[in-house]
């Protein structure tokens, strides 16, 4: 499965980043039983962080993009929690989204799809999950997003 995965990764033009350290005092996942808990992973691509607000700085597709990024950084977390072993990813449980955004914003949903729809087109039905999307009147460093997830692993 590991190996379909990095297949559909591939066949999308996505790769996954390096698993982002931790930037305080924080471990970037913790493993109970066959849960993994992830850690919020910021919006961030090519080692720049994806910042500004919605609804003032940034649109909808925008932030979706954002989001996508948080998702690939939620999938390395999960990697590194599976020795490097995708195929150990049984299902994504949980997503929880904040979204940096204006007063008046209120399509956090649709932002947050940028990540339920990769984990979806990475992992199928697997991919499939329980989920929240919030806004935030500001996120750590000013990004557009934060995310963090819950995985079931064998």
């Amino acid at each position: 499965m590991s190996n379909a995965i990095e297949t559909r990764l591939a066949e999308l033009g996505l790769e996954l980043p390096d698993a982002p350290a931790p930037a305080a005092n924080y471990v970037p996942f913790v493993q109970t039983g066959n849960m993994v808990h992830v850690s919020g992973q910021i919006s961030m691509k090519d080692g720049a962080l994806i910042c500004g607000k919605l609804g003032a700085d940034l649109d909808v597709e925008a932030g979706a993009a954002a989001a996508q990024t948080c998702a690939l950084s939620l999938l390395a977390q999960a990697r590194a929690a599976c020795g490097g072993d995708l195929s150990r990813i049984k299902r994504v449980v949980k997503l929880v989204g904040f979204v940096n955004s204006t007063a008046d914003f209120t399509d956090q949903p649709k932002v947050i799809n940028g990540a339920s729809d990769l984990m979806v087109a990475v992992l199928g039905d697997a991919g499939r999950h329980a989920r929240s999307a919030v806004s935030a009147a500001s996120l750590p460093l000013g990004v557009a997003v934060e995310i963090e997830g819950l995985f079931e692993v064998e």
